[in-house]
């Protein structure tokens, strides 16, 4: 059999994304192992943001009546006409964006939106600038087109919230002249959503560095705490830059259809087009139909899925506020609370979630999985875990439970978790 090493690029791109073993052998994304890790242990798994509530009846009998419809084979490699239409109406409705179908296209999710865009948009040899803790496709994206990952941390603040760094973001675009800003808003796993004065730093940056803007805001309906998601090509003063990603996974709970889309100017669309076509062509013809029927209407399921959402993160955060000497965020958007163990422990935060697996039946997401090693978010995340509240309603209240046993147990013996 030929030496599978002699391609380099897959080995690249999995140990960009942190799954290289120490002895060269390949290893589960962290959302694998910390499932794993679950199921061994018998734990509620509050790990992966994949929702523990179903999409709404109304979606999934939309589907079969296009399936039964006929829309069962190749759908336009743009996507169906219905669903380009649908996204467009959609950002005008629920952001005021003005959108084209001319610059929307249908993507496997927006993992391959923000992978198609990355290897159309990347030169060779260049700099992608991104906010940290990142979602892990971007370092193999990055890799895959032959470029490199500079990052600026979104950090814990004092009164509780987080913010980036702006003194590092203006030196780190400075130094590097990046190609590409990456912007996760509303942010996973922090929950921060960049504002108004945000985006007039990040759209000053991109034009001195002559940079393309790519958002991910695949939580764009999921502010919680009253507030609304400004998309960054509404706030920039040159939105021709802005390569607008986002998907339909999170805001009704249908994560498995793979369900994404691209905006972009319609001659930037169609360079990403031009890549995507040779990744997946296309998919999901049936599902493209259903949802483009349900993206038109103004629909009650994402308010009240918004609004179940916080109800089952104040019941979770409460239950970890209880745990004395640790620090858990209170969410303004998505599906996570970020608890800060550091004060109770010497433990980083893998070894503390193992412990709470083995002791407690709880799992988390290590935060300094999703930091590269050594960087300042690493450190300052450096015993926090993640936890999803979008779990079902009998899992978030189980893991209340199991949260106030952990305050019980640290009142009469705040040693436990020592290292």
């Amino acid at each position: 059999m030929p030496d599978v090493m002699r391609a380099e690029l897959w080995h690249a791109m999995a140990d960009a994304a942190g799954l290289i073993r120490a002895d060269g052998s390949i290893g589960e994304t962290i959302y694998g192992q910390m499932t794993a890790l679950a199921a061994a242990t018998e734990s509620v798994n509050l790990g992966q943001g994949a929702p523990g509530t179903d999409a709404p009846p109304q979606l999934i009998e939309a589907a079969a009546a296009a399936m039964r419809g006929g829309f069962n084979q190749y759908a336009p490699g743009q996507g169906h006409a219905e669903f380009l239409s649908a996204v467009a109406a959609q950002r005008t409705r629920d952001f005021a964006h003005r959108v084209t179908s001319e610059q929307v296209l249908f993507t496997c999710g927006a993992t391959e939106a923000l992978t198609a865009s990355i290897l159309a948009l990347l030169p060779r040899g260049g700099t992608v600038l991104t906010f940290e803790p990142y979602y892990d496709a971007y370092p193999a994206a990055v890799t895959a087109a032959g470029g490199s990952l500079v990052t600026v941390p979104i950090l814990p603040r004092e009164d509780g919230g987080f913010g980036p760094d702006w003194q590092v973001f203006d030196e780190v675009v400075a130094a590097t002249h990046p190609s590409i800003i990456i912007v996760n808003t509303p942010h996973n796993p922090t929950g921060f959503v960049f504002g108004p004065a945000d985006f007039e730093r990040v759209g000053a940056a991109a034009v001195a560095a002559d940079a393309w803007i790519l958002t991910d805001e695949v939580y764009e309906q999921l502010v919680l705490d009253g507030g609304t998601h400004l998309p960054p090509a509404m706030a920039v003063a040159d939105p021709g830059r802005v390569v607008t990603v986002s998907s339909a996974g999170k805001s009704w709970n249908a994560t498995g259809w793979k369900i994404g889309w691209v905006i972009a100017e319609p001659e930037v669309r169609e360079t990403i087009q031009a890549v995507k076509q040779f990744l997946t062509f296309t998919s999901g013809g049936p599902l493209q139909i259903a949802m483009a029927r349900m993206l038109a209407e103004d629909s009650r399921f994402v308010a009240e899925n918004r609004r179940s959402l916080q109800a089952r993160a104040e019941v979770l955060v409460s239950a970890c506020r209880s745990v004395p000497g640790a620090r858990a965020s209170i969410p303004a958007s998505g599906y996570f609370t970020v608890m800060d163990f550091s004060a109770l422990t010497d433990l980083d935060a893998f070894a503390v979630n193992e412990r709470l697996a083995e002791r407690f039946s709880i799992v988390g997401i290590p935060v300094p999985a999703l930091c590269r090693e050594g960087s300042a978010a690493h450190r300052a995340y450096r015993a926090s875990i993640r936890y999803s509240f979008c779990k079902s309603a009998a899992d978030v209240d189980r893991a209340a439970q199991l949260f106030r046993a952990l305050a019980e147990v640290l009142e009469t013996d705040p040693d436990s978790l020592r290292g």
